[in-house]
């Protein structure tokens, strides 16, 4: 299981991605298997920790050199661990890393990439230049639908250990919006439609690049009031309590929004989502009894109203039911056996070639 050099896994504050691999990790485990996990930083789950960097490189994030820095060094170790265990596939969360596929099907190892951003423009093209040399699985039907033509091997939707994350019934008289201080995500759009609503907004973000620090000064800080509180970016902790007690997450992407992890967190405190249609929100949220979904930036504020009236309980539910880490492990693991078995059937059909070309039995 291969991470990025970003962050610790589990995250101790920002870190989509390396939250689903901690529960992934620990799912397997939990299902009997051995997982070696190779990133940067501190230990934190049951798996097997390599690490490839004294220390996690979070400053870094962005640039071209850690990534390719990281993906020689995962090679490196893989060729050494591929001699000594038994090591059936690579699982790659990475960017650069699925091009060292080449060179781990020269070992016998297919190369599993699982695609957490949007595969649009040129992150299709690099991903249509892989072919068939790496299986890829997609984190929503919407993602995979906007890019038939790659070479998905499945869709297993992002989860969380439910148990690991605090409900809460009773709310407090603030909104939320928790996530990277970008367009896409359109903080602007949950400030504004706070204040038509009348209610105080928590603003937890991400703002450490200087792309995100320009979009905040540009964008946000000119709309902000009394009522709003700019929090900063909130570590594991401070963002389970705010969750919990925000009365909305408000999720108003301008994008084709691949999962959004944000949103999973929320329900399993019991907190519905206010969001703008868009990506994979339909397949997260359920309209109308874990949040409201608009087609219209001016229909945030009503909808704000709105799910003050939905029911906690069955926000929690939802995720129990269809975002648990059980089914993380589990559609994880039918994929890692769906390729195998391929692989296993191509071998087999080119040996018995093999033989009947060259006479022997």
């Amino acid at each position: 299981m291969v991470v990025p050099p970003y962050f610790d896994v589990p995250p101790k504050a920002y870190g989509g991605v390396e939250a689903v691999v901690a529960d992934l990790v620990d799912s397997l485990v939990g299902r009997g298997h051995e997982v070696t996990l190779l990133g940067a930083g501190e230990p934190g789950t049951k798996a097997n920790f390599l690490p490839l960097w004294d220390r996690a490189v979070p400053e870094r994030l962005g640039e071209p050199f850690p990534e390719v820095v990281h993906a020689l060094r995962v090679r490196r170790a893989i060729e050494r661990l591929a001699g000594t265990a038994g090591v059936d596939l690579v699982h790659d969360h990475t960017f650069a890393g699925p091009l060292n596929a080449p060179a781990y099907e020269g070992l016998g190892l297919p190369t599993v990439v699982t695609v957490h951003g949007p595969v649009q423009d040129d992150s299709y093209r690099y991903y249509r230049e892989m072919g068939d040399e790496v299986a890829l699985v997609a984190i929503s039907d919407r993602q995979r639908a906007l890019a038939p033509d790659l070479n998905w091997v499945g869709r297993v939707h992002n989860a969380l250990h439910v148990d690991e994350w605090p409900f809460r019934a009773e709310k407090k008289e603030y909104a939320l919006f928790l996530g990277r201080y970008t367009e896409d995500k359109a903080p602007h759009l949950a400030v504004q439609a706070a204040h038509e609503a009348g209610i105080p907004l928590v603003l937890a973000g991400k703002c450490s690049e200087p792309a995100e620090q320009n979009y905040f000064e540009e964008k946000v800080r000119p709309l902000l009031g009394e009522q709003d509180h700019v929090f900063g970016m909130a570590d594991a902790t401070a963002k389970r309590r705010l969750l919990s007690e925000a009365s909305c997450l408000l999720f108003p992407v301008r994008w084709e929004e691949p999962f959004g992890m944000v949103m999973i967190e929320a329900m399993v405190c019991g907190t519905p989502v206010v969001a703008l249609r868009g990506g994979a929100v339909p397949e997260v949220v359920v309209d109308g009894v874990t949040g409201r979904i608009c087609d219209d930036p001016a229909e945030l504020p009503a909808a704000i109203a709105e799910v003050r009236g939905y029911d906690p309980a069955a926000c929690r539910a939802h995720v129990a039911a269809d975002f648990g880490a059980e089914t993380l492990g589990r559609g994880y693991e039918e994929v890692y056996r769906k390729l195998l078995r391929e692989r296993a059937v191509r071998f087999a059909g080119s040996t018995a070639m093999t033989f009947a070309t060259s006479g022997r039995a």
